[in-house]
């Protein structure tokens, strides 16, 4: 049985729809973020030396980061939702399953630690602003010529992206002028999946 160590508000709620939509069987231990710092518990170093969600435990094999989680689970689930077939579809699979955290994360962070950062923070996301917006043109840009980010089925690619883009609607600027993003979010928060992954893990700010 996988048990994947869940924090709230956190990346790791990818890990829950995608176990969802790919039909594994699992169990969800949720932790709690410290109210003052926001960081995760010190539990979570008992599972994993960093002390960060998600990390999943399958009997006994213990994997942290998303996307390596993401590519581990795909492959236990014999290849689904994983790169499809045409070669142009695969390459898309693989530059979004790690633009979302090698290129869209950083910015996202940096203007999470600028907003509570009274007046510098501000002129950080006078600086920051510009570039999530290049990002969020690119991403309207793919959205608009087609349904999925890798082709016209939904692959890990786009549980990968569901939180940069959750996160960006929260507070990078991602709102009406781009409208094939927010059709996007609105078809993932559709799906039954998706719905039964927040059922299981609890309260999420950025649904």
């Amino acid at each position: 049985m996988i048990t994947v160590h869940h924090l709230e508000n956190s990346r790791s709620q990818r890990v829950l729809w995608l176990l969802e939509e790919l039909g594994l069987s699992y169990k969800v231990r949720r932790y709690e973020r410290n109210k003052a710092t926001m960081l995760a518990p010190p539990e979570l170093k008992a599972i994993h030396p960093l002390g960060k969600a998600p990390v999943i435990d399958d009997d006994g094999t213990v994997v942290a980061e998303t996307g390596a989680i993401v590519e581990y689970l795909v492959a236990k689930a014999g290849g689904r939702l994983g790169p499809p077939a045409a070669q142009g579809d695969a390459l898309q699979w693989r530059f979004w399953l790690h633009y979302a955290e090698g290129s869209m994360m950083p910015p996202l962070f940096a203007m999470l630690v600028a907003g509570r950062i009274p007046l510098f923070g501000k002129r950080v996301l006078a600086k920051l602003q510009p570039m999530m917006a290049t990002h969020l043109d690119y991403i309207e840009s793919q959205l608009a010529s087609r349904p999925w980010f890798a082709g016209d089925q939904l692959t890990a690619a786009d549980v990968m992206m569901s939180f940069p883009l959750e996160a960006a609607r929260i507070r990078a600027g991602l709102d009406s002028r781009r409208p094939a993003t927010l059709r996007w979010l609105e078809t993932i928060h559709a799906r039954p999946a998706y719905r039964a992954a927040l059922a299981k893990g609890g309260p999420y700010s950025y649904a």
